[in-house]
């Protein structure tokens, strides 16, 4: 019997690496995971998955470490870049806190691919290295030709979307340049259950807009997809061989307030934010990604998977719900 097709997943211990490890278990894969520390409790939630004693191996590693990469690559067929850090606090440090492991990082995921032989990369970027373009025509849907301005970004001091911008660019224009089969996919705010016992920036989003609180909320649109389905299209993307660029890979879009008053219909015992103002448009378009044959959940089975899951562990009530904050990501995303 042949061996597992055996590919490496950056960053393992995730929300959205979690739930693509566990595809690739799944589907008979050897999967290395690599983490920063593979002891942490926060982690033990990867050796409890189904075929993790066989074919899961965790590794330490920290992707401003090369060597450390190319340990961790060897013997892999492919490589799914995830790691990089998404600030749930106002960035005081760019550099250090976002620029360094986002852009550095991944250009040394790239070369230590190139020299281990990985066959292909798929590198995790993000709708805010497509979305925040403001000479694109408002009527006009946003495809993968789209990019986020560095600029503005800079202005607005938006960190994390400039460490988005130059790390994707960067990751394809290394792909022209030496011939490694990179190909990118772009998320954008990621909802879903948690196979991860801690809670990642976007949920908080999310368990905010549900919990209610101070903060003004811009009634913009927001692009949503499932957990669940960036694991479904991250392996979508590296199995299919005709994939190629970039992907867009958000099928939902609501705006605040009807976000606020569809969870209010489907759960109306919580409190929700009703601090919301001025109305922003910005439409995207997933049908490349579609076209590989990609077939997301409707937006309703996402909210109500999320929403079982945050009261599953407390999330929406008690002390949990009265901390709640809304990530500086998010009151910043509000203004652009």
């Amino acid at each position: 019997m042949a061996p597992p097709r055996r590919v490496c997943v950056t960053g393992g211990g995730g929300f959205i690496a979690s739930w693509l490890a566990k595809l690739l278990l799944s589907r008979g894969y050897a999967v290395h995971a690599t983490l920063r520390d593979p002891c942490d409790p926060k982690n033990v939630h990867l050796k409890q998955m189904d075929e993790a004693r066989e074919n899961l191996h965790l590794l330490k590693a920290d992707v401003l470490d090369y060597d450390a990469l190319t340990r961790a690559f060897e013997g892999c067929e492919g490589v799914f870049h995830l790691a990089t850090p998404v600030p749930e606090d106002k960035i005081a440090d760019p550099e250090s806190e976002v620029l360094a492991p986002a852009v550095k990082g991944t250009s040394n995921v790239l070369k230590a691919c190139s020299a281990m032989k990985v066959q292909k990369v798929i590198v995790l970027s993000s709708n805010a290295a497509v979305d925040f373009n403001p000479n694109w025509p408002q009527d006009r849907l946003k495809d993968e030709s789209s990019w986020s301005d560095k600029d503005f970004c800079q202005e607005n001091e938006d960190w994390y979307s400039v460490a988005k911008i130059v790390a994707e660019q960067a990751s394809l224009e290394y792909s022209e340049k030496h011939g490694l089969n990179v190909v990118t996919l772009c998320p954008p705010l990621v909802f879903g259950p948690l196979l991860q016992p801690t809670v990642n920036t976007s949920s908080k989003f999310l368990i905010y807009v549900i919990n209610g609180g101070p903060d003004v909320m811009s009634n913009k649109l927001w692009h949503i997809v499932d957990v669940r389905d960036v694991a479904d299209a991250l392996l979508l993307v590296y199995e299919k061989a005709e994939s190629s660029g970039r992907y867009i890979c958000a099928p939902n879009s609501v705006c605040t307030k009807d976000l606020v008053d569809l969870l209010r219909k489907m759960y109306p015992q919580y409190s929700y934010v009703n601090n919301i103002d001025a109305d922003r448009k910005a439409p995207l378009s997933s049908q490349k990604l579609k076209d590989l044959g990609w077939k997301p959940r409707k937006l309703e089975e996402t909210l109500s998977d999320s929403v079982g899951c945050y009261e599953k562990a407390g999330l929406l009530q008690g002390s949990a719900a009265r901390h709640c904050r809304l990530p500086h990501l998010f009151r910043l995303a509000g203004d652009q």
